[in-house]
């Protein structure tokens, strides 16, 4: 049975949804339940951004199986936050009621701002403590966020809609993997984030710290290959791509820690990736598994407190 000092934290991503149930222990969260639904509402939006009816099925039984989890918890120690495809779906208000429904609580959709705010506070936590500048990256499944900051507050931030599962659906939607397709979708990142990089040109940091699925995937390949010891870096980039490029097509990829349900977005990931590293002159990224369901916990629990870390 859930205890008053049980907290949730829903993310309903564009790639997966994910929900921890967690222990509040003075403060900080002690993971009690973590469940994944690799769900790709993004692959759901047509041409004109409106959600099909199969992909909103999916999700609503998705949201079923998170709400059974959640049975006796309190409204005020639930959080759940939608971001990207909840964001552009035309059709979101017919679908949000039914989704909330489904949860059994109150969806909130966040902004690009606030989505970067709680990634940074969850990787924030993730962390050393320090007091150095560091650029926090997150690919997410629709958009990609950019974060500037020292020890948990925040700079400066980004959204940018770039996402490893429409990149991947505009790109490489049969799965083949070609030169000419990764330099295209290479250079159509670019073109996105270009303008960030001059943005950031009165900020500095000393470390890139990446977080999220694509992140974390790639940096998975990097280590099981012995392409990198820790981490991501160029010349680990350089090496995902030839083999991808060798490959051919995403379900031939036969990397190492490459997961089954990772292959369908992991060029269109790599293409975001590859682009970041090109633009803001990336030679290596940290990876953390801190972020967006983390700074959702942290910030419910820092609000039980009456505190708030402050918007960048």
């Amino acid at each position: 049975m859930p205890h008053a000092s049980h907290f949730a934290a829903v993310d309903l991503g564009s790639n997966s949804f994910r929900l921890q149930i967690a222990r509040n222990d003075h403060g900080r969260p002690t993971p009690l339940i973590t469940l994944k639904e690799t769900v790709r509402l993004a692959a759901a939006l047509d041409e004109k951004h409106y959600l099909r009816a199969s992909g909103c099925d999916e999700a609503l039984a998705a949201l079923g199986r998170f709400s059974s989890r959640l049975v006796g918890l309190r409204p005020s120690h639930v959080r759940a936050v939608a971001t990207n495809t909840f964001r552009i779906a035309r059709n979101i208000d017919e679908f949000l009621p039914r989704a909330e429904a489904a949860l059994g609580f109150p969806i909130d959709i966040i902004d690009g701002y606030e989505e970067a705010r709680l990634i940074y506070l969850g990787a924030a936590h993730s962390l050393p403590g320090s007091t150095e500048s560091r650029l926090v990256v997150d690919i997410g499944g629709g958009s990609t966020e950019l974060v500037v900051g020292r020890g948990f507050v925040t700079d400066w931030m980004s959204s940018v809609q770039l996402g490893c599962v429409t990149w991947s659906k505009q790109y490489f939607a049969d799965g083949v993997i070609t030169a000419e397709r990764l330099a295209t979708a290479e250079a159509a990142a670019k073109a996105a984030v270009v303008a960030q990089r001059d943005a950031l040109q009165t900020h500095s940091w000393k470390k890139v710290i990446g977080t999220s699925g694509t992140a974390r995937s790639l940096a998975d390949v990097a280590v099981a290959n012995r392409f990198s010891p820790a981490g991501l870096s160029a010349d680990s980039m350089a090496r995902i791509r030839a083999a991808l490029l060798a490959a051919g097509h995403a379900d031939k990829v036969t990397l190492q820690g490459v997961r089954v349900d990772r292959r369908p977005v992991l060029a269109g990931g790599f293409a975001i990736m590859a682009a970041l590293f090109d633009v803001f002159g990336i030679e290596h990224m940290d990876v953390t598994l801190g972020g967006l369901r983390d700074g959702v916990m942290y910030d419910l629990l820092q609000r039980q407190h009456g505190e708030r870390v402050r918007r960048g």
